[in-house]
């Protein structure tokens, strides 16, 4: 087992020890001591150390760069004479808690410290350990300064195609794995832990994020978008490289690139290779590329055309009245101008009327009216709302903020049935009214009962009618990944245990649906929202059984199915999938927020339009 440990230590220096100073012997797997051990001794060729746990002495090396502020400061250490197995790092990172480290790029050091394995966010979340020194001490090898080992080159043919192997045993894990770095990208990256490497002339694939990170790839050819995006289109295709970049650099004399989708990094950026609990491993860069801004624009939707209804689905991101002005604006501005002003819309993530202060308060009438104002403002339609309030605390989200679902609809182009009963407990029912559907209350919950739904927002069902043709649109959130094993983490495949009540949720809005289909077989029924999954995830699958739904967005080409961006993956989790009555759907994504660092929301938007 690797000794597990809490950044809370701070440096150790060597009057604490003294001259009475024990170093305990340690052999590795080949033989070598831990008092003459070289950094590559210390890496091993597995992700964790074999030397974990042990005390080395006096272990050469030139820093490479120095982490200066917060609570993980620290530096990077590499030998500049590299043994000749590619599996070894020569590289390690040197934790000094909160203390500056008294060192320079450039320094001769030996050192001695204590090798440990440190699991960036714990070691229960599942992701990688960095091998690192700690209780460290170290003394000049020389006075002067040495040139630093050259960056290791990442571009499309030093990287590996295939991702990570598949781990041992039951739990799938990696750790005890020999590394095969020219086998695997993850195996790639963990032979270059701590140790300098590059990329040149990087696309960016992630943009830049409110905590000073993006994510650029070495092969723009890996699963393209049109937009300059790499699209993850199926659970084996991770696209092993991409990389996260930091920066090192002092951020007054070189700000940090805000950079889109589609921009790169000219020349060369390089820096120290580090592991993140945050999207794995990491360019923490002490040479910057200059951003080449390629002018990425927010697209528009076309008008529906004579006869054609148009229905978006839409994830707000925790709006509240709390949020600010330029959010309401934004949000506004984009439903009108860049969405064409649906005739119907889901939301998703209403906050209520308090926002995130846990005071009780479930009603959000102040959220939409502040939405729909701001929207009239703007040019838009007088929308009118509908939606149920959660009991409090009991949907999810930001603790206080009773995220919801809920409708906006232009009154001036369909009609609501507005009916009694519609609550926050009471299951919505399908009736038949003489050949035709009837919800038992419009809008209402659906199953919000069933244990599916705990701790996560209940289905919306409404009951809309447009051209004299009703339409049924249920918008949905389903349950978030929290808890699944990380993509880059030690477990693999990756454990996705959150999918299990996403599919049961699926189950029920498609038992839902077969219910108003038994009623009218040719019913129009839309099933939008944020589904938090992927279009080739099981819940997806559980959605789609017996040809309930089907799903529009398939008809678009592959490269522009992603209305969300992960970890510099363009991928799917919002979605509007219709039953057979819908007839022939023109399905849009419009990219407005997530390939932009200034985004109003994470999520893009989406509009469908249709002939009921």
């Amino acid at each position: 087992m690797s000794s597990r440990l809490t950044r809370t230590s701070a440096l150790t220096v060597a009057a604490v020890c003294g001259s009475a100073l024990l170093i305990t012997t340690a052999v590795t797997a080949s033989g070598q001591t831990a008092d003459d051990a070289r950094i590559h001794d210390i890496q091993g060729n597995t992700r964790v150390s074999p030397l974990d746990g042990k005390r080395v002495t006096d272990v050469p090396g030139v820093v490479t760069a120095v982490r200066g502020f917060g609570k993980a400061q620290g530096f990077w250490l590499q030998d500049p004479k590299p043994d000749d197995d590619p599996a070894t790092s020569e590289g390690i990172f040197v934790f000094t808690g909160e203390e500056t480290p008294d060192v320079e790029a450039g320094d001769s050091i030996q050192i001695s410290g204590d090798v440990t394995e440190y699991y960036p966010g714990g070691e229960e979340a599942g992701g990688q350990s960095v091998t690192q020194l700690t209780g460290a001490e170290w003394k000049a090898a020389s006075k002067k300064k040495q040139a630093l080992p050259k960056a290791t080159a990442l571009t499309a043919d030093s990287v590996p195609d295939a991702y990570v192997p598949d781990g041992k045993g039951e739990d799938g894990d990696i750790e005890s794995l020999k590394l095969q770095p020219d086998k695997y990208a993850l195996d790639l990256y963990e032979s270059l832990e701590g140790m300098r490497a590059g990329v040149k002339d990087a696309p960016v694939t992630g943009p830049t994020t409110e905590y000073d990170e993006l994510w650029v790839t070495a092969d723009p050819d890996e699963h393209p978008t049109p937009r300059g995006g790499t699209l993850y289109g199926d659970y084996d295709q991770q696209n092993g490289a991409r990389m996260k970049v930091s920066s090192l650099l002092p951020q007054k004399e070189n700000p940090f690139p805000k950079a889109n989708v589609g921009d790169a990094l000219t020349g060369t950026t390089s820096g120290p290779v580090d592991y993140d609990n945050f999207g794995g491993y990491t360019l923490r860069a002490t040479t910057m590329g200059k951003l080449k801004d390629n002018k990425l624009e927010r697209e528009q939707t076309a008008k529906p055309g004579k006869g054609e209804l148009s229905v978006a689905t839409y994830n707000v991101e925790n709006l509240s009245p709390a949020s600010e002005a330029a959010k309401f604006d934004r949000l506004s501005e984009a439903l009108v101008d860049n969405l064409a002003s649906p005739d119907i819309v889901a939301l998703e993530e209403v906050q209520d009327d308090s926002g995130p202060d846990d005071d009780g308060t479930v009603s959000a009438g102040k959220t939409l009216d502040k939405l729909t104002a701001a929207i009239e403002k703007a040019g838009g339609p007088s929308y009118e709302t509908r939606e149920i309030d959660p009991e409090n605390n009991a949907d999810g989200g930001q603790p206080g903020g009773n995220i919801r679902v809920a409708f906006l609809f232009n009154p001036d182009r369909v009609k609501f049935a507005d009916r009694k009963g519609g609550d926050a407990t009471t299951p919505v029912k399908v009736g038949d009214d003489d050949g035709k559907p009837k919800l038992s209350a419009n809008p209402g919950r659906i199953s919000p009962d069933e244990s599916a739904w705990k701790e996560t927002r209940k289905p919306l069902a409404g009951e809309f009618t447009f051209g004299g043709r009703q339409v049924f649109v249920v918008a949905n959130h389903f349950s978030s990944k929290g808890g699944d094993k990380p993509m880059e983490g030690r477990t693999q495949p990756p454990v996705r245990e959150s999918e299990k009540q996403r599919t049961e949720q699926a189950k029920l809005v498609n038992s839902f649906a077969k219910e108003v289909e038994s009623v009218d077989k040719d019913a129009t029924i839309i099933a939008a929202g944020d589904f938090n999954d992927f279009p080739f995830s099981p819940s997806l699958d559980a959605m789609r059984k017996g040809g309930v739904f089907s799903s529009p967005m398939d008809k678009l080409p592959a490269g522009e199915r992603y209305g969300y961006v992960f970890n510099g993956n363009s991928q799917v989790l919002d979605h509007a999938v219709t039953s057979p009555g819908t007839g022939a759907v023109k399905y849009d994504i419009v990219h407005i927020n997530s390939e932009f660092y200034d985004q109003a929301s994470d999520h893009d938007p989406t509009v469908i339009r249709l002939k009921p």
